[in-house]
């Protein structure tokens, strides 16, 4: 499993969400993923370090997607 941290810049604020996908899928994968997402849905959710929450995706300036990390397969669970 990996871990990607997408950081999307709002109107107001920044917020990160991270994302634990199969080995095999790409960073250009993920933020096409986002990209699909905020288009067909004016809100959605995303989880973060301070639990989940709403994005509005008209509020949305600009998405990051980090860099992925292999995680264990103990910390996946």
């Amino acid at each position: 499993m990996k871990e990607f941290v997408v950081c999307y810049t709002l109107e107001n604020e920044i917020r990160r969400e991270k994302i634990i996908k199969e080995m095999d899928v790409k960073k250009e994968d993920v933020v096409q993923e986002i990209l699909d997402k905020i288009a067909n849905q004016s809100y959605y959710f995303a989880k973060g370090e301070q639990g989940v929450y709403w994005i509005d995706s008209s509020s949305i300036r600009y998405i990051r997607v980090m860099d992925e990390q292999p995680l264990s397969k103990y910390q996946y669970n």
